[in-house]
């Protein structure tokens, strides 16, 4: 048996798909137990009672075809994270799926949704299902994918966009910094049926870095060219403004910048609070690390649809200084219930816990996270003391961009980091090869692929929502359209 376990691991390890992994996977599952694990509905992590009653109900009710009672049901009855369904210790003990019963749950509440929104019913009227829908998906939230900076590593990130895409999980929400902007653009302005070729290397432009010297850097002009990246960003992003990546994708790109003058602080920039912007513009200013790049003048589309500046007075730098992930703005423009982050700062990933597969914290691993917990905690109090009683100034500004690193909050409710070696830190600011990009995408598959099962918990009903709320809003507009042509 052990021998046989062995291999399965080895397997799992050296998966290069989904599905050779998942079957490496439920294998596991049956010589180690946990079937069922899965199969009992009683755990002392979740309220299973609550969970069997409303499956119950919802059940009753969608194979009855009681449209009003389910109606009803789903609007009053839909919360996120109903009886914790949720908590993590239910995705760490098997390697695919959870508790059968929350799988069982989810998968009713989806289809009754669908037979709401696909069935022409008296209880509903077509002309109350748009407003339906959305009161819906604002009483129960949506999720987010937020994309760290990361420079050159940040191609780990595409690994985790296309592990989500096919399985329907990419949320319609993205938000990026640094690296994770230029992500975040390429993605928010690339249409579904137009992804898989996004995800090839081959089809873009990969030179973004070009060494100006260090007479160049030492002036404030940046070590690297500029130049190079802009056209690079344009290339693979196009000229779209925020807005009209919105009406291409149907996705919301939101990217982070920060001033690099002190009193004006971080912006997300994004179709609600900056429309007319170009999103090159601002993923290139979200990537104006600085030292490394000069700030960046934003643009946008004027009324006529030429390109000016955008408050010329102000420059902008690299989003992730000061606000990597930004989480509670997100919260409030789209009413974010979860956030799913893919973690690449290599000042971030190693403090990161990796605790998946396991309900708790083994006692070996214990001292070194007490150790790094130390050290963030006195390394935030020292440069708090430092940014505030530093002299001379351009000390106390760095000692303040160091504490804004170091207070910040990296992780989400679900966390995806690479595994970094030594060789990943050498090509940080290089242009990569195809080889390599497939290299840190494959990075980025392999630590999604554990946790589907965990976000599929947490973003599917919303999805299924988002899909409902599209779907009457194109038969509104066909509908509006034959009425004009009637007419």
């Amino acid at each position: 048996m052990n021998r046989r376990i062995a291999h399965y691991r080895k397997l799992l390890s050296q998966a290069r798909t989904y599905e050779q992994w998942k079957a490496a996977a439920l294998e596991l599952d049956y010589l180690e137990g946990n079937v069922e694990w899965k199969e009992a509905f009683a755990s002392e992590f979740y309220n299973y009672n609550l969970i069997h009653d409303r499956l119950r109900e919802l059940r009753h009710y969608h194979q009855t075809g009681d449209y009003a009672r389910l109606k009803r049901a789903i609007r009053e009855g839909l919360h996120h994270d109903l009886g914790n369904i949720s908590n993590p210790a239910l995705y760490h003990n098997s390697y695919v799926g959870t508790k059968h019963l929350i799988e069982e749950y989810v998968n009713q509440v989806c289809e009754s949704i669908n037979l709401l929104c696909d069935t022409p019913m008296q209880e509903l009227p077509e002309s109350e299902k748009l407003g339906f829908f959305k009161d819906t998906l604002l009483s129960y939230g949506r999720p987010a994918l937020l994309l760290s900076g990361g420079a050159t590593l940040g191609l780990f990130h595409l690994g985790v966009i296309r592990t989500l895409w096919e399985r329907d999980l990419l949320p319609q929400v993205i938000s990026g910094s640094s690296a994770g902007a230029v992500m975040a653009a390429m993605v928010g302005t690339t249409p579904d049926d137009e992804l898989d070729q996004l995800l090839e290397p081959e089809r873009h432009n990969l030179k973004a870095w070009r060494w100006k010297g260090v007479i160049n850097g030492l002036r404030g002009a940046g070590f690297m060219d500029q130049g190079v990246l802009e056209q690079c960003l344009r290339e693979n992003i196009g000229e779209f403004t925020f807005e009209e990546a919105f009406q291409h994708t149907g996705r919301s790109t939101n990217i982070s910048v920060s001033s690099d003058q002190g009193q004006h602080g971080a912006r997300l920039l994004s179709g609600y609070t900056s429309p007319y912007m170009l999103v090159w513009s601002a993923a290139l200013a979200s990537s104006a690390v600085p030292g490394v790049f000069p700030p960046v003048q934003l643009q946008k589309k004027d009324h006529q649809g030429a390109t000016v500046p955008y408050m010329p007075r102000l420059r902008f730098v690299d989003g992730s200084v000061v606000s990597d992930l930004p989480r509670e703005r997100l919260m409030h423009l789209y009413d974010v219930n979860f956030t799913l982050v893919s973690q690449t700062n290599p000042h971030v990933v190693p403090f990161l816990r990796r605790d998946h597969g396991q309900s708790r914290e083994s006692l070996a691993s214990l001292p070194l996270s007490l150790l790094k917990a130390e050290m963030q905690f006195h390394g935030k109090g020292l440069f708090d003391v430092l940014r505030r009683r530093m002299r001379p100034e351009l000390a106390r500004q760095a000692c303040g961009q160091i504490y804004t690193i170091m207070a910040q909050q990296y992780q989400g409710d679900v966390t995806l980091a690479p595994r970094y070696r030594m060789r990943h830190f050498r090509r940080m600011m290089s242009n990569p090869s195809p080889e390599f990009v497939r290299e840190m995408m494959l990075e980025g598959e392999r630590a999604t692929w554990p946790l589907i099962s965990q976000i599929r918990t947490h973003a599917k009903i919303s999805r299924t929502l988002e899909g409902c709320i599209r779907r009457l809003r194109q038969h509104n507009r066909k509908g509006a359209e034959l009425h004009v042509i009637a007419s």
